[in-house]
């Protein structure tokens, strides 16, 4: 099974894909503006181009778990998403992402920090999913 995963921002939302086992995450870059028609026009080529069987979008929520705008706004887009894609999509929580992406970021990853914020919402929810199966 291979996921696609977006760290969603207004502005710029970083993509990540996985392998076809679905055990490894890579960081594939960055679509501009995603929520305008032609940012969900590139997210459904890129989940087309890669043959993916799902999306999953990070869910901005707080440490204590609640839900704010962001998450509202997020929510949104996962709508609009639903209605341009033909596979399912589903949103993970993503806390800490992007200090963990900053991180890497600073430790020398070479892929841009919303990408790479993907990429580890990409592997804690592999985590989860391998998890799940045994």
């Amino acid at each position: 099974m291979k996921i696609l995963a977006l760290d969603y921002g207004s502005a710029r939302t970083g993509v990540a894909v996985s392998d076809p086992t679905a055990t490894l995450a890579r960081p594939l870059g960055v679509v501009e503006r995603a929520a305008s028609d032609a940012g969900l026009a590139r997210l459904a080529e890129l989940a087309g181009s890669e043959a993916v069987d799902r999306i999953v979008v990070g869910l901005p929520v707080t440490l204590r778990g609640e839900r704010g705008a962001q998450a509202d706004e997020t929510e949104r887009f996962v709508v609009a998403l639903e209605e341009a894609v033909d596979v399912p999509v589903e949103t993970w929580d993503e806390r800490f992402t992007t200090r963990l992406a900053a991180g890497s970021a600073a430790a020398g990853a070479r892929a841009e920090e919303d990408a790479l914020a993907a990429a580890h919402l990409l592997a804690s929810y592999l985590e989860w999913l391998s998890a799940s199966r045994t």
